[in-house]
């Protein structure tokens, strides 16, 4: 009767999920503050050798650096937690008891399973609201070296824009007011993916059914040559927006913001496969932490037949860094295009759920 209730115990549920938060949570504060202080040693002598800067911009950057801190370690305390919290039941035979009573091994890990969807829960609110604003604090700050932050001056720099086969450069992009103008543009004209042609001009700027570039001349691929062209339209359906998309960084921004980025990114012409990756990672990397049990569960059963916990205990631990070792190298195959942004977020957390299930089947059930 007990196989077909998933939680059969609910104090034994509770018991085992106080358990595992409480010690995940406590070796999430011993890493973050292990960490931040490493942290801080490196970079407060960089804070305080820029003029004007004080103690309370060390502090600054401490409430900065603190959210990038726990977002990066949350998924590894969980890790520890459960390895911690499975060991210690194992050690104290409390799993054998439950087996005894009719428990299956994934009843056993339910309560951690559900306590793992909260934490995930916790991650993913937690990241939305206070991950992303301090990045993108952190980010503008480290860019001037810890000096004050100037003003927006409203200039971007080399911004590419994609004009059905032809890609348009643009070394700085000013804008003033309503009106956007171009410096030093080139237009690489293509015919079925082919350089054709190059056009390039001294400045450009948006008018009635296009853009009128002056100075501009074109380099005429199959001759060699260069033909002066003076001032012409051109880039006709190319919207002034589009060159003033600023560079979005997919940690920088909530989920929802960053999805509404991609599409106008999308529809500029502009590369977005790198930026979605990173959005399904919003979901996935929270979700890691339901992947944690599954892949410590290594030591909690069998342990009494081969007395070898230690041998188990190490042998989740390098089961949980092994996927962690796989993400980080599926967004970065991502990033590079070699994998589509659905697999680059995903495919390591299927992998690794099949491979825990395949493992928790084989030695217990």
């Amino acid at each position: 009767m007990h196989q077909l209730h998933f939680f059969p115990s609910r104090t034994m549920a509770l018991y085992v999920g106080r358990l595992f938060l409480v010690r995940s949570f406590a070796i999430l504060f011993a890493l973050v503050l292990i960490l931040q202080t490493l942290d801080l040693l490196g970079e407060s002598g960089k804070i305080l050798a820029v003029a004007g800067n004080s103690d309370s911009d060390v502090w600054r950057y401490v409430g900065l650096r603190f959210p990038q801190i726990v977002e990066t370690f949350l998924p590894f305390s969980v890790l520890l937690g459960t390895i911690l919290t499975l060991a210690t039941l194992n050690q104290n035979s409390e799993v054998i008891a439950m087996k005894a009573s009719g428990m299956s091994a994934h009843q056993v890990l339910a309560p951690l399973f559900l306590a793992a969807l909260l934490v995930a829960g916790i991650s993913f609110a937690f990241n939305e609201r206070i991950v992303t604003r301090a990045t993108a604090a952190l980010s503008a700050w480290q860019k001037v070296e810890y000096a004050q932050i100037p003003p927006d001056t409203g200039v971007r720099t080399n911004v590419w824009v994609r004009a059905g086969d032809d890609l348009i450069n643009a070394e700085t992009v000013e804008t003033k007011g309503a009106a956007v103008l171009l410096r030093n543009v080139t237009i690489i004209e293509r015919k079925g993916g082919v350089l054709a042609s190059m056009l390039s001009a001294d400045s450009g700027r948006a008018v009635a059914g296009g853009w009128e570039f002056t100075g501009a001349r074109r380099f005429i691929r199959r001759s060699g040559t260069v033909e002066p062209l003076g001032t012409i339209v051109a880039a006709r359906g190319v919207r002034p927006d589009q060159f003033t998309l600023a560079q979005v960084d997919g940690d920088e921004l909530p989920f929802l913001a960053l999805k509404s980025a991609i599409d106008d990114l999308e529809v500029a012409g502009r590369p977005v496969d790198a930026l979605k990756g990173v959005l399904w990672h919003k979901i996935s990397g929270p979700l890691s932490a339901i992947l944690m049990p599954l892949l410590g569960a290594v030591a909690a059963f069998g342990l009494a037949r081969s007395g070898k916990l230690f041998v188990r205990a190490i042998l989740g631990m390098a089961l949980g860094f092994a996927y962690f070792v796989a993400d980080n190298f599926a967004l970065a195959m991502g990033d590079l295009g070699a994998y589509p942004p659905f697999l680059a977020a995903w495919g390591p957390f299927i992998l690794f759920a099949l491979i825990g299930e395949m493992i928790l089947i084989r030695t217990e059930e």
